[in-house]
């Protein structure tokens, strides 16, 4: 039986960054899974580290954690988002992976006799990895989005190795993200796209599809323009228009028949009808919710940088969606939070908290007294990693009477600490990919709202969530904590790491896991869920008192 021909979509970028090539990725990916087709997103970053794990999320962004551990781009968090599936590390490659592995080899005289060059020494090693990974996956469609933009060096040897691989396996389609600029309403400008076209002409890659982000609506003038100049045909020029939720790409680009087109392009059968009912109906709900907007607010260190918690933004929507209500998100400098004096002042008017992970002192007073003010006045609150652990601190700090308590992250000589660094961390010297990584199962307390919210409706519940984290919950201070009313509902089943804890007053749920990085659309983090709930329900019943701190 003849081997399955995998097709391939390249997707690259020109004139600026910032467009969102990885939706366009998702989103294409999206409408191929709907007809039934098996999908694979890939992803290549030029930069020269193995992986992003080491990365300020002011520079860029979420660093993406996958199941089997891998430190990954944060588009890599839409791809799982849109697919609902989860991928290997494997669809990650880096300048630094590949470097990598040329040298490796080198220093083992597997080229003796050979100077090592870019071609075509480092172009096979790419495309090697290409094609293992689509005979293992066995997918019919692998989609290959290139980080940067066309003209950067650091991707150049990547779009030539497209390039060979165009020519040898055949059945690859070439997507351009270009962008139009107004100058007035009504006044489109084709020429950026026209010279980046002929940029990506130079490096012997010819676009079979452009799709333009712009102000307003791509006009029959602009598409003829762009169709004669590329040499594209203009019913393969698209839109991605300005939208209210990413989601709704998916259907835009369906109600422009890009499928067709890209079957046609690809030799797929351009007649197959895509199931989108199910997404319809989730992207509606965040479009036009059922009920009034839910206020969050995330108290965090990088709000400067949204993209630094793209993956909290997205589960909360899923899960408002889920509960079929809006929602509003304040974003809270926790640093700032130290200067004020009363934190209701800022808070008061939100629905629900929520403290997201980080490193470094910076802000973390300013989070404990959030977390505070949520456990005091009964406002939903749910944490995530760091904010597990400085819901540790706090309860130890405030109801557990031990005064100073503290991570030894922050306090080294702090005479309670109620975190400190996993016994495995300690003589860890290398800081890339050491942390503790990835999916992490966990047995929960039954009786427990985790219980609730993981119920496999057989009686028992478990979680695998992932993880990035060097600190624990003390287990030297678990049984003051729970002989103090903290409930621990959810611990590692062989190294009994504290995973989950939860306050029995009120709605208080914070995870050691980074549950967001599994929220997906149509599969929302069911903590989240709970916390949605809680919310809803607190404006119901109307909010308790507030205690002036």
């Amino acid at each position: 039986m003849p081997e399955k021909k995998t097709r391939f979509i390249v997707v690259t970028g020109s004139i600026m960054s910032g467009l969102g090539k990885g939706i366009v990725t998702s989103s294409i990916a999206k409408l191929l899974q709907a007809r039934g087709y098996s999908v694979v997103p890939i992803k290549f970053d030029g930069y020269l580290n193995i992986d992003c794990g080491t990365m300020n999320p002011f520079r860029h962004g979420e660093v993406f954690v996958l199941d089997d551990g891998t430190e990954v781009d944060m588009d890599f968090g839409t791809y799982e988002r849109f697919l609902n599936q989860s991928l290997p590390g494997n669809c990650s490659i880096t300048g630094g992976k590949m470097f990598q592995k040329v040298i490796t080899k080198e220093r083992k005289g597997e080229y003796i006799g050979r100077d090592v060059q870019i071609i075509p020494h480092l172009t096979n090693e790419i495309k090697e990895w290409i094609r293992n990974l689509a005979k293992e996956s066995k997918a019919d469609v692998i989609l290959i989005e290139v980080g940067g933009t066309i003209g950067d060096l650091e991707n150049a040897y990547f779009i030539e190795t497209m390039r060979q691989m165009r020519f040898v396996d055949g059945h690859m389609a070439v997507i351009q993200l270009t962008y139009v600029p107004s100058l007035s309403p009504g006044e489109q400008k084709t020429k950026p796209t026209q010279h980046a076209t002929r940029m990506l002409q130079s490096a012997g890659m010819q676009p079979d599809i452009i799709i333009a982000r712009e102000q307003e609506k791509l006009s029959e003038d602009a598409k003829k323009k762009i169709s004669q100049y590329c040499n594209v045909a203009e019913e393969n020029v698209f839109d991605d228009p300005l939208l209210h939720t990413v989601y709704e790409l998916p259907l835009v680009l369906e109600k422009q028949e890009f499928y067709k087109q890209i079957a046609k392009i690809i030799d797929l059968d351009h007649t197959k009808e895509p199931d989108l009912k199910e997404w319809e109906k989730r992207v509606g709900r965040i479009v036009k919710p059922k009920e009034r907007p839910l206020k969050i607010a995330i108290v965090g260190k990088y709000t400067a940088v949204k993209d630094a918690y793209i993956s909290v933004r997205e589960a909360l929507v899923h899960s408002a969606a889920e509960v079929n209500a809006g929602l509003e998100i304040g974003w809270i400098e926790a640093s700032d939070l130290e200067k004020v004096a009363n934190v209701a002042e800022v808070l008061a008017g939100f629905d629900g908290i929520l403290v997201p992970g980080g490193f470094g002192e910076r802000g973390i007073e300013g989070k404990i007294k959030a977390i505070e003010y949520a456990r005091e006045n009964k406002v939903p609150y749910i944490g995530l990693c760091l904010g597990l652990q400085l819901m540790v601190v706090e309860y130890a700090r405030h109801v557990c009477g031990l005064e100073g308590a503290n991570s030894t992250e922050f306090d080294k000589k702090t005479l309670h600490p109620v975190v400190d660094l996993l016994p495995e961390q300690h003589n860890v010297v290398k800081l890339g990919g050491t942390m503790r990584l990835g999916a992490q199962e966990c047995n929960i307390a039954k009786g427990t709202v985790s219980a609730k919210a993981y119920d496999d409706g057989k009686g028992s519940a478990k979680a695998s969530e992932r993880h990035r984290h060097r600190y624990e919950v003390n287990p030297a201070y678990v049984s003051a904590l729970v002989d103090r009313g903290l409930v621990v509902s959810a611990t590692h089943p062989v190294s009994n790491v504290v995973e989950i804890v939860e306050w029995k007053e009120s709605f208080g749920v914070a995870t050691q896991a980074h549950i967001e990085l599994k929220s997906r659309l149509e599969a929302p983090a069911p903590l989240f869920i709970e916390f949605m709930k809680a919310a809803k329900k607190r404006i119901e019943k109307g909010p308790e008192t507030v205690v002036e701190k």
